[in-house]
């Protein structure tokens, strides 16, 4: 009797492991979904990765996310930010790499944290002396209301770019601005010395930061001879020779652009060159 009692009790105990191991094989949607978020800017990339709680009815600022205290900036683990270059912000200098984003949350003012100590569980553990640096931005109210914690890359220029944090109804956030121009020139400067010479790349950055129109001008041509048939080469000769002033130049690029854009079946440079020629012809 012993024996079967043996045997009904270890059967009773593999269905049991069973069922157990069985439920622990269920896989549910995460609360908070994390989600990384990678933007190209300046010469390198600027990626966020963090976890988006929902609002689900309830008061956010305030209430769930107390003011005047540090805020993971999300769920789970704190925000990360990582920076591909040097950066600034708010003036103050951010060297390449990541780092957490903390915030303290309030009313009229929120304070950002960038923090060196990555390891940590939601905000347990911070410590003010792991700051990188802080700085304040206000916030401002949505007239809607975001579900899920969002943070986006907004009015971006090739040095400049805004990173905000929308949930509920608030948004804030901060500028991060990259000083590139000296790198730039010292590379165009460096390139021009070798064999194969950036032309167009020289050419347009010239056109589009102001400045010498008459280098631009002259590597638009030296462009021009080595993609003859690039019409977007020579739309780029004729924007600068216009904004040289000389017109008659800038109506011949344009016209002979148009004609390789029409022969290559794009209607956008031959609109494009249109336009030009009737601006220049005033």
């Amino acid at each position: 009797m012993n024996k079967i009692r043996r045997v009904i009790v270890m059967a009773v105990a593999g269905v049991m492991l069973s069922a157990n191991l069985q439920a622990q094989d269920v896989k549910l949607p995460a609360p908070s979904p994390a989600q990384t978020v990678t933007q190209e800017f300046a010469l390198s990339n600027i990626s966020v990765s963090y976890s988006r709680p929902a609002v689900k009815g309830r008061t956010i600022f305030g209430d769930l996310v107390p003011y005047g205290q540090i805020w993971r900036t999300g769920a789970n683990s704190p925000t990360k930010i990582k920076f591909g270059e040097p950066v600034s912000i708010n003036g103050k200098p951010v060297p390449a790499g990541e780092y957490a984003l903390y915030t303290i949350p309030g009313e009229s003012q929120w304070t950002f944290i960038l923090s060196k100590k990555l390891s940590l569980w939601g905000s347990s553990g911070y410590q003010e002396a792991d700051d990188l640096m802080r700085f304040s931005a206000a916030p401002q109210q949505l007239p809607l209301n975001v579900e899920n914690f969002t943070i986006l890359f907004t009015n971006q220029t090739a040095n400049a770019v805004d990173i905000q944090l929308l949930w509920a109804n608030v948004a804030v956030g901060f500028t991060v601005k990259a000083d590139i121009d000296d790198r730039i020139l010292a590379s165009i400067d460096q390139a021009m010395k070798g064999e194969k010479k950036p032309y167009f790349q020289a050419a347009s950055y010239y056109f589009e930061k102001g400045l010498d129109i008459n280098k631009a001008a002259a590597w638009a041509t030296e462009a021009v001879k080595l993609q003859p048939d690039a019409y977007w080469v020579e739309h780029l000769k004729a924007k600068i020779l216009l904004k040289k002033n000389d017109k008659k130049g800038a109506i011949a690029a344009a016209q002979s652009s148009m004609k390789k854009a029409e022969a290559q079946n794009n209607p956008d440079y031959v609109a494009l060159n249109k336009k030009l020629i009737a601006e220049a012809g005033k």
